[in-house]
């Protein structure tokens, strides 16, 4: 019996092992190959019990039935399930054509798993030991499944292709040689990539990767003290939502569910900076109770990002910084409590339209949150949140952060300005407090009045004049424009007239303030 003739008729081969044979006839039958012992502790594929010839295969067979496989028995679809499995040797299937659905549980491979440039339907490996996964180029028309899988040196995913949705819930990766547990630059996933409860340990790295959906890291743990880098993720683009929240542990349905009452929540946690620079979002960017661990010089960099809505609920770094410069958002729902403190906090360029704070968050704790992210004197911040403030109806406390911000300025003038910074703080508020201009002048034309009322001045002309009031001659001195008929028409001498020239430049100034106060308000309404 020739090997071709062999396989085209569904006989055995003759070098087959009795575990390859029974998974030989179970690949024609489409059913479950289980040489699992019943024993959790023996059949752990990620323990140390050893696993004999008797539930040991090839490699080279497997690869075998997957690609070149005997035909299905009658009214039965050929696919390769496999269960509590030993698969020595290198399982190749580089640049192969895998039609036949492959399903492999609570496996054990002895040496990496090589997918370059293959092709699936649909692929999982479920709870199983690999080495190594290496698979860039990979193309499948449906899922990959990776769930609960271990794996030793690492994933290379780069330019895959998976058609509907990629699962490494669960999974455990180590390092490779570069440092990376996840190597998945330039991937695009159809629908939803699901990694939660993931342990990684090295660089996740999704560079350009493009997921059709949602990016769930719920309940994960990126861990990677070698490099300043845990997730690396620059240029990312997602349809929806970014999931960098808590999971329920042990619950049966991870995603996008409420964990029951009473269910363990594991949050994400991150040791190790995070770059999503570049990304785009299209619903949001969720980091509710997240935890960052990192050194001084590593961060949270979310440059330039895009989305609707980021939810800054984390919590608050105790060293590195956040950078959001050049962010682009609509609603920023955040707490007081997420933020890193002073000079760990970068905002230049940051846009957003809505402020939806959790929780108390006011306007003291809102203008250290600004006056945190510019270590010197930078009036952009303070005038967006003076714009995002008045577009809410919040007129009051947008004066109060514009007022903030010339005090702010005050500090980076030289003496002689700063003084006069001083005056105008104290006296009318640098004009975003009108009222007190408004006190001001009623206290100098009081003022005015009594002093007048004590000294009586010529007319300049003999007849024609009008009675002297030291009263309307103090108001004409403080309004000006306004011609009371007051001025020009009795005789001032020596120190009146120095009180007369004081009094017309403060009110010059103090009407100014007034007039362009109200304009401001008149200009909102």
């Amino acid at each position: 019996m020739t090997e071709g003739a062999g396989i085209r008729a569904g006989d055995l081969p003759d070098d087959l092992t009795a575990a390859e044979a029974g998974m030989w006839q179970a690949f024609r039958n489409g059913s479950v190959y289980d040489l699992s012992t019943g024993d959790t502790v023996v059949d752990d594929p990620h323990g140390g019990h050893p696993w004999g010839p008797e539930r040991t295969v090839r490699a080279r067979i497997v690869c075998w039935l997957l690609l070149d496989g005997p035909p299905a028995l009658s009214g039965r679809v050929a696919s390769l399930k496999l269960r509590g499995v030993r698969i020595s040797g290198v399982l190749d299937l580089a640049g192969g054509t895998v039609t036949p659905y492959m399903e492999l549980r609570g496996c054990r491979f002895e040496r990496e798993v090589l997918l370059p440039e293959a092709r699936f339907q649909t692929a999982r490996m479920v709870d199983c030991s690999v080495p190594r996964l290496e698979a860039a180029r990979v193309h499948t028309e449906g899922d990959l499944h990776l769930p609960r899988c271990r794996f030793h040196n690492g994933v290379r995913l780069t330019d895959a292709h998976i058609g509907t949705d990629l699962l490494l819930n669960q999974a455990i990766v180590y390092r490779d040689r570069s440092g990376r547990s996840i190597a998945a630059d330039g991937m695009t996933v159809g629908q939803d990539l699901q990694a939660e409860l993931l342990e990684s340990h090295g660089e996740l790295s999704l560079r350009s990767a493009k997921v059709g959906v949602s990016l769930s890291l719920r309940g994960a743990r990126l861990a990677n003290p070698y490099t300043r880098l845990a997730l690396n993720a620059p240029q990312l683009t997602v349809g929806r939502t970014l999931y960098l929240t808590p999971a329920g542990v042990g619950s049966p349905a991870l995603s996008g569910s409420t964990p029951a009452r009473g269910t363990r929540i594991q949050r994400f946690e991150c040791q190790g900076g995070v770059r999503l620079d570049d990304g785009r979002f299209g619903d949001s960017v969720d980091l509710e109770r997240a935890r960052f661990t990192f050194t001084d010089d590593q961060e949270l960099s979310l440059r330039r990002v895009q989305t609707p809505e980021l939810r800054f609920l984390g919590e608050r770094p105790q060293r590195g910084a956040v950078v959001l410069s050049g962010a682009k958002v609509i609603n920023l729902v955040d707490r007081s409590s997420a933020w890193p403190t002073p000079g760990n906090l970068q905002m230049g360029g940051f846009a957003y339209e809505n402020l939806v704070p959790m929780g108390r968050f006011p306007l003291e704790e809102r203008l250290g949150w600004v006056a945190a992210a510019t270590a010197e004197y930078n009036p952009e911040p303070y005038e967006r949140l003076a714009a995002v403030l008045r577009a809410g109806g919040e007129d009051e406390d947008a004066r109060e952060v514009l007022l903030a911000k010339q005090r702010r300025r005050r500090e980076t003038l030289p003496p002689a300005a700063k003084l006069w910074g001083y005056v105008q703080d104290w006296a009318v508020a640098y004009g975003y407090r009108p009222g007190r201009a408004a006190v001001w002048m009623a206290v100098l034309w009081a003022a005015g009045s009594v002093a007048f009322a004590h000294a009586s001045h010529p007319p300049m002309q003999a007849g024609g004049h009008p009675a002297w009031n030291p009263a309307l001659f103090a108001l004409d001195l403080l309004l000006p424009v306004i011609d009371l008929g007051q001025v020009g028409v009795w005789q001032l001498r020596g120190g009146w007239q120095w009180l007369a020239a004081t009094m017309i430049i403060l009110g010059w100034i103090l009407a100014t303030t007034v007039a362009a106060g109200a304009t401001r308000l008149l200009r909102r309404n």
